[in-house]
């Protein structure tokens, strides 16, 4: 009778008349014996109805609290109901000598990771492990949990002992754990060997994304092309990867791809300021100036604090000698608390043009700390020194530009010069 009723709730939920097939189970649950009780609070676990399993589960532990397995399956479901510490409490209950034991302590595993404590998590599945060293879970929820605390070559050997046997363990696809773990590792050719076992039996756009990204690291641009293509062709609203496809195509000398990429991305993600950084700075590679700093503003727009679209936007400014703007677009952005090496030299280098030369002398005094061992500048700061007079200061700036290059003709003569004067 009981199993009768019970598939025609299960067909009426399966139908879409979840309400009636419920009631229909309400209906008869008090007529029920203890195993049939048991029989549909599995049931109800499985339709993810949890409060209703946990009512049963309870009633049947208080009747039968030395049955293990009821035990566990209470346990489980709260868990699921995040009652942690009354979960710890009857897991601690099952005996040692129990063969559900290794069961217990995996479920303990799972709670301590939950709560933050990886060591004593690990703790228990090596006790559990000691007990069926040829167990597979206990191997997969090793991997799995070093694996969440980024030991990836622990987890590794542990995927990889897996794969000898297994390709699919709790609905996990051990390639791809295996590929995210090498790509992690910075082993990316092997990698990408997991990627192309993943893809041939799960082709969704996170594992798309995975081996894109690893082949773009790894140095194999073409790839990581055809990879995050296929994924725009599957999900155009998976964000993350246009910024990799744009650096991908740059790096294949695809220039105007690459910038149509950025403007397709911009479409879809029109707040990722490092997306209009990009983009700005390819499109000053194809010469597209007006584009470049429509780009960098909209990337300082987003966050007035970018230091490097701000240094990137002064570049443009001092190439197209619009001094005023590297002024005005420095002091700005130093009014949000930013500051930077570059934006002393920048500002020196309009002030100077500007013809403003104690401001000039103020800014290149404060970058040489940073840049004095970079031959440009100090090139840079020694002439201005010269023009502004201040010849012992420019004579130990060319002795420093001299000191990092002995063979200079040209910075030899002038401080032979220089000597002549003191």
């Amino acid at each position: 009778m009981f199993n009768q009723v019970l598939n025609e709730a299960i067909n009426l939920v399966n139908k879409g008349e979840t309400e009636e097939g419920l009631t229909l189970l309400e209906n008869i649950t008090p007529t029920l014996h203890d195993e049939e009780k048991l029989q549909l609070a599995d049931q109800y676990y499985q339709w993810g109805i949890i409060d209703k399993a946990h009512e049963i589960i309870e009633e049947l532990h208080f009747l039968y609290p030395d049955e293990i397995q009821i035990t566990l399956f209470l346990a489980e479901l709260k868990i699921d109901l995040e009652n942690e510490e009354e979960a710890i409490e009857l897991l601690n209950m099952v005996s040692k000598e129990h063969e559900s034991y290794p069961h217990a302590l995996l479920l303990l595993a799972d709670l301590y990771q939950m709560q933050g404590l990886p060591e004593v998590s690990e703790q228990k599945l090596k006790e559990a492990k000691e007990i069926l060293p040829q167990e597979p879970v206990l191997d997969f929820a090793l991997g799995e949990l070093y694996f969440h605390q980024g030991q990836y070559n622990h987890a590794i050997s542990y995927y990889q002992g897996l794969l000898e046997e297994h390709d699919l363990i709790s609905g996990v696809n051990l390639h791809q754990r295996l590929a995210e773990c090498l790509s992690a590792n910075g082993q990316f050719e092997e990698a990408l060997d997991h990627y192309k076992q993943t893809i041939e039996s799960q082709e969704d756009a996170d594992t798309l994304f995975g081996y894109g990204f690893t082949a773009y690291q790894g140095g194999f641009y073409k790839t990581a092309i055809q990879q995050f293509l296929t994924l725009k062709e599957a999900d155009p609203y998976y964000t993350s990867f246009y910024l990799y496809l744009a650096k991908a195509y740059e790096q294949e000398g695809l220039l105007e791809e690459s910038l149509e990429t950025v403007q397709e991305g911009i479409k879809v993600d029109e707040y990722n300021k490092d997306l209009y950084l990009f983009g700005g700075k390819i499109a000053i590679k194809v010469g597209q100036i007006p584009t470049a700093e429509n780009l960098l503003r909209e990337s300082l727009a987003i966050d007035p604090g970018h230091i490097e679209a701000a240094i990137t936007l002064s570049h443009v400014f001092l190439q197209d000698e619009r001094y005023d703007d590297v002024v005005d677009l420095i002091t700005e952005i130093k009014r949000y608390g930013e500051d930077d090496p570059q934006f002393e030299w920048n500002l020196a280098r309009a002030y100077h043009q500007k013809e403003e030369y104690t401001q000039a002398l103020k800014h290149y005094d404060l970058a040489y700390t940073s840049f004095k061992d970079q031959r440009d500048f100090l090139h840079e700061y020694g002439y201005f020194l010269l023009e502004e007079g201040r010849r012992q200061q420019a004579k130990e700036v060319f002795q420093e530009i001299l000191k990092q290059d002995p063979s200079n003709v040209e910075i030899d003569e002038i401080l032979l010069q220089l000597e002549d004067e003191f």
